[in-house]
């Protein structure tokens, strides 16, 4: 996804919610549910652009040693617009996530827009409701970037919108918010944290350094990139989200995604 990163304060990212800042305390809660089994996708869905919810002709997702893998194997090279995403089965409203992520590889072929780039998509639409063609899901995105030597230094685990929008202190903030937190090395594990509160506040961590924190998501009537009537129109006409699906990204650099739970918040 295109990072467009404007230079934005940690002050006004966290304004005023920063107490709901996800923790990484994901061993000790006797709540936490276990999304993947460590053998199997069973309970996922994939989502590759030119190809209807639920086909992976390329193999794109795998589980490889405990761990779901994105693998290009079979792309030859080229992502050439192939964007994926694998969603869990069912929704989530209030809810702390936790999983740990890895680069590994070689970028493919689809230009430094997307380098050592990929995400966690949240509040996101169905896979079944996405278009054909469509590259990304009406959704917010925890994004997460890998270090890219050629270029200037990066920043990870913004938030970044899809057909969105986000707010903080009733502000409406820019598409993807810079945060203070550097990549890790390439093959090095990372652990990252997402807070969904019941009342709508959104907050991250990585490897247990809060990134980012917004108090409101919203659809935006106004995105025409992908189709959004639809999913205004399943919601009622209410733009204010409350939940939706997640879901793991693939981007056109290889990563691996291992140790997903949920806690469900009351």
């Amino acid at each position: 996804m295109p990072q467009h990163l404007v230079r934005l304060t940690m002050a006004v990212a966290l304004a005023s919610i920063c107490g709901g800042c996800a923790s990484t305390d994901a061993g000790k809660g006797e709540h936490w549910r276990t999304l993947f089994d460590g053998k199997t996708l069973n309970g996922w869905t994939p989502k590759v652009a030119g190809y209807p919810a639920g086909e992976d002709p390329l193999q794109t997702f795998r589980v490889r040693d405990g761990a779901i893998v994105v693998d290009y194997e079979k792309y030859d090279g080229k992502l050439n617009g192939r964007f994926g995403h694998l969603f869990y089965k069912e929704p989530f409203k209030a809810y702390r996530l936790s999983l740990d992520y890895r680069f590994v590889g070689d970028e493919l072929a689809n230009g430094i827009r997307t380098a050592v780039n990929s995400g966690v998509m949240f509040d996101s639409e169905s896979p079944q409701q996405m278009a054909l063609d469509q590259g990304y899901p009406i959704s917010v995105e925890g994004q997460l970037l890998g270090p890219y030597p050629p270029g200037p230094p990066r920043v990870n685990g913004s938030f970044c919108t899809m057909g969105t929008k986000t707010f903080s202190g009733g502000k409406l903030l820019d598409h993807c918010l810079p945060t203070q937190v550097a990549p890790a090395p390439m093959g090095t594990w990372v652990h990252f944290e997402l807070e969904v509160t019941p009342d709508g506040h959104v907050s991250e961590s990585i490897d247990g350094k809060p990134t980012i924190a917004v108090d409101r998501v919203e659809l935006d009537p106004t995105f025409t990139r992908f189709p959004i009537k639809n999913v205004i129109d399943d919601a009622g006409g209410k733009l204010v989200l409350s939940g939706g699906y997640i879901a793991l990204q693939s981007e056109g650099h290889p990563i691996e995604f291992r140790n997903i739970r949920i806690m469900p918040l009351q």
